[in-house]
């Protein structure tokens, strides 16, 4: 087993600044590569309260803000161009970063592309839903108007 610290959210992991301990192999050949972990070391518990506090600093404080965002959120539909064919399907799919680069465009805030969760992939014009975690208690459910760009 591997001791780490993680750099960025891993689902079903952690969250940043986290100490986990997972198999080496899964450290050595995925989350360490990718950027995710680092290991961990006596002198690396500066390091875990540096992540942290950048991790408090992005994180929405109050529950209220939270909750005003998701009914922000909830009311409007995130309208989303996307290069498509000619019977409306995508050249491509739409990613949690598009969804995020909708949001903000549409003046309702910034969010984490990584906090993002699309249930079924995107593939064609018309609306689908995405579900984001704003707080560990507070999920907000977008409506996405998928359209062809002109």
């Amino acid at each position: 087993m591997a001791k780490l610290i993680l750099t960025n959210e891993v689902t079903g992991l952690g969250s940043a600044g986290d100490v986990v301990e997972v198999k080496n192999g899964y450290a050595r050949n995925y989350l360490i590569p990718q950027g995710f972990a680092v290991s961990w070391s006596r002198g690396g518990e500066k390091q875990v309260a540096s992540i942290r506090a950048a991790r408090e600093a992005r994180a929405i404080h109050d529950h209220e803000d939270a909750v005003a965002l998701k009914n922000s959120l909830e009311s409007t539909t995130v309208k989303l161009a996307v290069k498509a064919g000619a019977e409306g399907r995508l050249f491509g799919s739409v990613k949690t970063g598009d969804v995020a680069d909708a949001v903000k465009a549409a003046g309702l805030g910034e969010l984490d592309k990584r906090k993002i969760q699309i249930t079924s992939s995107i593939k064609s014009v018309g609306e689908h839903e995405a579900t984001v975690r704003l707080r560990d208690d507070v999920t907000a459910v977008i409506t996405l108007q998928v359209v062809a760009a002109k």
